[in-house]
């Protein structure tokens, strides 16, 4: 279970004091406990590309950099419903969450499950509000999010190709909400939207299926029919070298039909490239013997090759300082949360 030793240890790596010296020490461990609880459920390595990928959208469909208010507006309100989303998915899971992972969040007691639903309404509401004020068109994405969450959780998730659809799906409302935020008629629509967005369907129906790898035990013990318990480690890594064979091969095909000459984006499809070779090297070995802690590791890898992707037609459009430092900067802050925050989340081990 969840131990304070754990708490004060990461705690001197933390840039918060959340006032203790005004409280007990008791109080103050408390407070730090919940709010660490909370940040472990936001999963910002996750919610960085969900960011991401919807001003990647609003970028592309407006041909550069969007206005300052539409590129916060694309870039942030996913954020918002993302996490509200993570908080539902934890309800809707602390079930099959105390099978194996009862450290977490809600099945540890550090968030009680009414909390977590009153905490993601309220992440629902601040962003209902945020995009009643820039674009009203945009709403249609609130309860759609919130259907695909839902039925992840609690029906396609066990499943197997459904819930990596579902995944797929879920990604592609991120992406739309962007591209929504700067046209909402589909005719002003640029053609090469649809294309990137089969890919990233695709690319994270793969990421999902992956993700499924590090849960084996668990889900086997709750009934849950993912890829690899329904068939084993082995077709589901070859049908994830396939997805991501796909997806590639619709990248460089739209480069090719849409005649992209901007260099820079083969340099970081290159880059994209050698992450998923390391992966896939990485994978052999998981075969070969596999562990959770492998599992996770690939997975990690994938969260940062995803931002890759996205940051690849990122540099079509924007300039090169802006497009080198978005790419950088959400790079290195998914490196710094994963490296923080998700051995304690999926194993119960802090890194620092």
């Amino acid at each position: 279970m969840f131990s304070i030793k754990k708490v004060k240890k990461v705690d001197r790596y933390f840039f918060f004091s959340l006032g203790a010296n005004n409280m007990t020490s008791n109080d103050a461990m408390t407070l730090k406990i919940r709010l660490i609880a909370h940040i472990e459920t936001w999963r910002p390595y996750t919610v960085i590309w969900c960011g991401l990928l919807s001003f990647s959208g609003a970028l592309l469909t407006y041909k550069g950099i969007p206005p300052i208010h539409l590129s916060l507006f694309s870039l942030f309100i996913p954020i918002f419903g993302w996490i509200a989303g993570l908080y539902l998915a934890d309800y809707l899971d602390r079930s099959l969450d105390k099978i194996q992972k009862e450290h977490r969040p809600i099945p540890s007691g550090r968030i009680k499950p009414i909390e977590a639903l009153f905490i993601g309404g309220l992440f629902v509401l601040t962003g209902t509000i945020l995009t009643a004020l820039f674009r009203i068109e945009n709403f249609l994405f609130i309860p759609l999010s919130g259907i695909l969450v839902f039925t992840y959780a609690k029906y396609t998730k066990s499943k197997s190709f459904l819930g990596n659809i579902n995944r797929g799906l879920l990604a592609l409302t991120s992406f739309y909400f962007g591209v929504s935020a700067i046209s909402f008629t589909l005719g002003e629509i640029p053609s090469y939207i649809w294309p990137i967005s089969l890919v990233f369907l695709i690319h994270d129906m793969n990421t999902n299926l992956v993700g499924t790898f590090r849960d084996i035990e668990g889900d086997k013990k709750a009934g849950y029919l993912t890829i690899p318990v329904k068939y084993g480690i082995k077709p589901a890594l070859i049908f994830s070298s396939i997805l991501t064979i796909l997806w590639l091969f619709l990248t460089l095909l739209f480069s090719i039909i849409y005649q992209v000459n901007n260099f820079y984006f083969f340099i970081i499809i290159l880059i994209d490239i050698i992450l998923l070779s390391i992966i896939l090297f990485r994978s052999k070995q998981l075969y070969r013997r596999y562990s959770r802690e492998k599992s996770l590791d690939i997975h990690k890898l994938f969260i940062l090759e995803r931002i890759t992707l996205a940051s690849a037609f990122i540099f079509i459009f924007a300039s090169l300082q802006f497009a080198i430092f978005l790419y950088g900067l959400c790079l290195m802050l998914s490196a710094i949360f994963q490296f923080i925050l998700r051995n304690q989340y999926e194993f119960n081990k802090w890194t620092l």
